[in-house]
């Protein structure tokens, strides 16, 4: 039996990647377990915050033992996490988890973040975070646009990679709201709950403001640190 830790950063394809998962027929997926944990740390102010830390375990140790309770259960459990949840000074459990990291040019990331938040920030993006604890538990790595460019062949190479079976059922999912949601699903899931597959990947060409080309800056070397170690759409089409 098998735990599949998704260490994820914002303004990503992680909700789409769980919906992927849940259609497998072996699969368990929890929705962002450590949120409540992350909320009740830091001063964070996230949309529907106190009915978030009402909805869901916020002691550490007892997400855990939550989620190791789960396992007994399934084949498999997969688990969507932000990276920037990960903010416990003991992160042992995982050693126990599968953990696959899923990025995204922070150039996109920024662009999206500008949209809705002024001045986003490094810890903002994830992508430093994320290569922090890729550094102590390593892991695959998986990008956003490889995903979008072959669904099929990158998740077929993940799943090889983990060594778990892959299922075609994983290419698309029922549109609309699944229970396993966590109560933040209607702050941020609309789109994904009018998705039925992983949207048709096309290049994008993004200027950003020149203000914002400092935090890029900060960001790259982290991104192309991960990238170097991403599953890729060309190789994976080809096996």
């Amino acid at each position: 039996m098998s735990i599949i830790n998704l260490i994820s950063g914002p303004r990503n394809i992680s909700t789409a990647l769980m919906y992927s998962f849940a259609s497998r027929s072996d699969t368990c997926i929890i929705d962002e377990p450590f949120y409540g944990y992350y909320l009740k740390q830091s001063d964070s102010n996230h949309p529907g915050k106190e009915e978030i830390l009402a909805s869901m375990e916020c002691d550490w140790n007892k997400i855990i033992d939550n989620i190791l309770e789960t396992k007994k259960n399934h084949s498999i459990v997969f688990i969507k996490n932000m990276a920037h949840h990960h903010i416990h000074p003991d992160l042992s459990f995982l050693e126990r988890c599968i953990n696959v990291y899923l990025i995204r040019n922070p150039t996109e990331i920024i662009n999206s973040f500008a949209k809705v938040i002024d001045n986003p920030t490094l810890a903002d993006l994830g992508c430093e975070k994320q290569r922090a604890i890729f550094k102590l538990f390593p892991g695959v790595v998986i990008d956003s646009n490889e995903v979008l460019k072959n669904p099929k062949a990158i998740l077929s190479l993940l799943c090889t990679k983990i060594d778990i079976s892959f299922q075609n059922e994983m290419l698309s999912w029922k549109a609309g709201e699944r229970s396993e949601d966590g109560v933040w699903a209607k702050y941020w899931y609309k789109s994904v709950h009018e998705s039925t597959n992983f949207k048709k990947w096309e290049p994008k060409s993004l200027t950003l403001k020149e203000d914002l080309l400092p935090l890029l800056n900060e960001a790259l070397p982290h991104f192309n640190q991960l990238y170097k170690h991403a599953l890729k759409a060309d190789y994976a089409s080809k096996i």
